[in-house]
């Protein structure tokens, strides 16, 4: 389905006849999908699109300017203010689909004057020969159900506060529950369970006897009862939720100044000043150890060094004293030798060799004795004994002690930051008045939880009744009620509402799980943080969102940002537009919002251009700016562009070719 031309007669601030060409098509062979409409606010962009609302649905279009008015007064409020009462205000929009493998055109054509007559509008369907044919008028209502349903309308036809709404709540707004209800065919479902009890309802009647059908009436008034008062207990639910959440976020902020303002501390200070006490103790207990250690043998850590220089000298002189005793030895057992060679036969030359090359060995063996220093310290081996051990148990001090120091260091350290807590805590007045703002927001909290799951139990109880209601009135009906055929009629509805309620099931969790799917990639494309979420959960009751990371671990929606939050509204309303197969225009209503500008250029370059085969944009001038307009127009993806000018002296709008740049 293609949008190909709005007139716009008298129709709000539009002022004559005005046309607007919305072809997408740029000649024969290329098309661009954007048509952009410019226009400050006030200026008749809503208007623009309720116009196509109003063309499409007449009395049961969702015009964002009627309100609880009837559908004479919307017309009649739809009225140029400037023109003659006896003057039509009248709306075209003809627009192009495919029926029966060709293109077919029609133009739907709205006409009405000021107080209408019948409070109605004059429709009329003009086909591509300029016939008007009778025959569609009669049953345009079915018609364009089956081309666009009203249902799921707003999926394809949104503006930026259903956006901002669809955004800021947990739950979608029921504009939306209903396009998605359509959409999953979960409406026709119900409708044909409501049928069914009409039906059976009405067979009953036929069939039962006077006191039989008085006894049906009874139980259909008790159960119709009850049936409200499900409803109405369901709205004070939905009621205390929302007033729950809005309390449990109290009680968070209330915690949290609690915590800021020093309230936590201020309750554990005499835990604190308990474990400083104790820290205090222990630093003593360490110094304590250390006198301890400074009253043995640790101050002659001051001359470590000298004591050093003593114990090697002490070897060196204890090695020297060694070597003279061998060397004396040595001489001794050469002159025994050199003796005994003066008695046997030997000549004088050969034992001067002899001599020679002993007394030659001694002096390399002691060599280097010759070149030690003399003796000076002369200590004896027990003294050097005692030296060794008082090094050692000298070095053994020093290393307890450095551990010690270590020690001492952390204990000091964490009584410093057991002091900064304490300095941190309110005082006790600030505490007082801390601690009952917390307690108030808790006590709220608690009340509201009472009463929601009072209410909760409330509606479980009803709904046993409901339910016990409906087979008291099966009941009645099998035992009492003997007609074959319409008792055959009853047993079979019962059987279809069981396997309608289990096709609903199976249709709601297959639609829902490709859904899931199209709204995750849709919001993945849409972000630059590819990385948010890994994937998405839409509940088979609510249909609310729910997100979560690459770890299955739920994201939650209050983490984004109203950009993303945002995003992943128009992801949702996009995903759910591709699930519904249907090939529609999309119009859009002050489409940007409180995006940033990251979130905004991936808006304009990604969504826009893809969203649909066409895509009308109504926007201010700060919402698609000069920046946003040139990315466009460089990516060729607007075919036309128009301006809404308002003159804000005579209060009428004139739609001129170009934007704002």
């Amino acid at each position: 389905m293609i949008f190909l031309e709005l007139v716009l007669q008298n129709f709000g601030p539009y002022s004559g006849k005005q046309v607007i060409n919305l072809n997408p098509k740029i000649d024969e062979e290329n098309s661009h999908p954007i048509i952009l409409l410019g226009g400050m606010n006030g200026g008749g962009k809503t208007t623009l699109m309720d116009a196509i609302r109003l063309a499409l649905y007449g009395q049961r279009a969702q015009c964002s300017t009627r309100g609880n008015l009837s559908y004479s007064d919307f017309l009649n409020q739809c009225v140029n203010s400037k023109i003659d009462p006896i003057a039509d205000t009248r709306i075209e929009l003809l627009f192009e689909h495919i029926e029966n493998d060709k293109p077919i055109k029609y133009r739907i054509v709205r006409s009405w004057t000021k107080n209408p007559k019948d409070g109605k509008d004059t429709l009329g369907i003009l086909g591509d020969s300029d016939t008007w044919p009778d025959a569609l008028v009669n049953i345009w209502d079915e018609y364009i159900e089956n081309l666009l349903p009203l249902g799921i309308s707003n999926l394809f036809l949104f503006d930026g506060e259903q956006v901002k709404e669809l955004a800021e709540q947990e739950t979608p707004p029921p504009v939306v529950v209903e396009a998605i209800r359509g959409l999953l065919g979960l409406e026709l479902a119900d409708r044909l369970a409501v049928d069914l009890d009409i039906l059976v309802n009405r067979k009953l009647k036929e069939i039962g006897t006077s006191k039989d059908l008085a006894n049906i009436e009874e139980i259909e008034t008790k159960l119709t009862q009850q049936q409200e008062d499900y409803q109405t207990t369901t709205e004070a639910l939905k009621t205390l939720k929302n007033q729950l959440e809005k309390l449990e976020i109290q009680q968070r902020e209330a915690f949290d100044k609690f915590i800021y303002d020093g309230g936590k501390i201020a309750a554990e200070r005499n835990q604190l000043e308990l474990k400083k006490e104790e820290k205090s103790a222990e630093v003593e207990q360490v110094r304590q150890s250390m006198s301890e250690l400074a009253a043995d043998v640790l101050p002659l850590a001051l001359i470590s060094n000298l004591l050093t220089q003593v114990q090697t000298q002490g070897e060196k002189e204890f090695r020297y004293q060694q070597i003279q005793i061998s060397k004396d030895v040595l001489s001794e057992r050469d002159q025994r030798l050199l003796t005994w060679l003066t008695q046997v036969d030997i000549t004088p030359t050969e034992l001067e060799k002899i001599q020679s090359f002993l007394i030659q060995d001694i002096n390399t063996l002691y060599a280097k004795t010759f070149q030690m220093k003399v003796p000076w310290l002369l200590a004896d081996d027990e003294t050097l004994s005692q030296l060794d051990n008082l090094i050692y148990h000298l070095q053994n001090s020093q290393l307890s002690t450095k551990e010690k120091l270590t020690i001492l260091k952390n204990k000091e350290e964490e009584i410093h930051s057991l002091e900064r807590q304490i300095q941190t805590a309110a005082e006790p007045e600030d505490y007082a008045k801390l601690r009952q703002a917390l307690e108030a927001a808790q006590n709220q909290v608690v009340e509201a939880k009472a009463n929601y799951e009072t209410i909760r139990r409330r509606l479980a109880e009803l709904e046993t009744i409901i339910a016990k209601s409906k087979k008291e009135l099966s009941e009645y009906t099998v035992e009492n009620i003997k007609h074959k055929n319409n008792e055959h009629i009853i047993t079979s509805a019962a059987k279809v509402q069981n396997t309608l309620r289990i096709f609903r099931e199976k249709l709601t969790l297959r639609k829902l799980n490709k859904l899931e799917e199209e709204v995750k990639n849709c919001f993945l494309y849409l972000l630059h943080k590819s990385d948010l979420v890994h994937r998405i959960a839409i509940d088979t009751n609510t249909f609310s969102l729910s997100l979560y990371d690459f770890n299955g671990k739920p994201v939650p929606k209050h983490r984004l940002s109203a950009g993303e939050k945002q995003l992943l509204a128009i992801a949702f309303l996009w995903g759910l537009a591709k699930v519904s197969g249907h090939r529609l225009p999309v119009a859009i209503d002050t489409p940007l919002g409180r995006l940033d500008s990251s979130h905004r250029n991936n808006l304009v370059e990604r969504y826009f251009p893809s969203a649909s085969h066409q895509v009308i944009l109504l926007s201010t001038d700060t919402e698609i700016g000069k920046k946003e307009v040139e990315t466009l127009r460089e990516n060729e993806a607007i075919a036309r562009e128009y301006l809404l000018k308002y003159d804000s002296t005579t209060r009428q709008t004139t739609i001129k070719p170009g934007y704002f740049w």
